[in-house]
């Protein structure tokens, strides 16, 4: 049966969040006396959520307390600067539009908190993907598939229809929870030696690979 149902990461799969993070993470780094970090040390540092990008990001172990006040200075930070240098990947406009107008169901599950989830997907992607969930509210971070099962409710359809598409490690462990299949994207944060060490399988170079492999899956 074909595929009908598309569930997209977000960053480093539909949005080159990377210069925003990094403005972010720096801002709240040195509030609270640490040192700021290069744009390669951010990509490293991101994917599993904000918390621990922040404890990847810190030079040692802190108190507990401290790593939730650096976090609550990063979303106080990225609230207001999340989108003024973050922009979506080439094609990937063209790639949802030619998905839409062909009947696919299309959705975002991600780990960056909810209200940014929701945000970023709304102001980029409104014509095309109105069901997007990120961390919180209960919904575990991924590799948990909480996340895919939540929005597969939503958009009333079957794990049977749903492919995953995302750029880390933590997207095809995600999927494999999920018993779904996984393309991962290579104009992301994660290189292909690391994905195919990770499992992966399935590789899409561009946008229009990606949108041939859907149709074809």
């Amino acid at each position: 049966m074909k595929k009908n149902t598309i569930i997209f990461d977000l960053d480093g799969t539909l949005l080159n969040t990377l210069e925003d993070l990094q403005v972010s993470f720096n801002y709240a780094l040195k509030c609270f006396g640490f040192s700021e970090k290069s744009l390669e040390e951010i990509k490293n540092c991101v994917g599993s959520g904000i918390r621990t990008a922040i404890e990847r990001a810190l030079p040692y172990k802190i108190e507990e307390d401290k790593i939730e006040k650096i976090v609550s200075y990063f979303k106080m930070y990225y609230k207001e600067h999340m989108h003024e240098k973050t922009f979506p990947y080439k094609g990937i406009i063209n790639l949802l539009d030619k998905l839409t107008k062909n009947g696919y169901k299309l959705a975002v599950v991600s780990n960056k908190y909810d209200d940014a989830v929701k945000f970023l997907t709304k102001k980029y992607f409104d014509k095309y993907i109105k069901t997007a969930v990120g961390e919180g509210y209960g919904i575990s971070k991924k590799p948990s598939c909480d996340g895919i099962i939540k929005v597969l409710k939503e958009l009333n359809s079957n794990i049977e229809d749903a492919i995953y598409i995302g750029d880390s490690d933590i997207d095809i462990k995600t999927a494999k929870n999920a018993k779904i299949p996984c393309i991962s994207v290579l104009w992301g944060y994660k290189d292909k030696e690391f994905l195919i060490k990770s499992g992966a399988e399935i590789f899409a170079q561009t946008a229009e690979d990606l949108y041939k492999i859907i149709e074809n899956y």
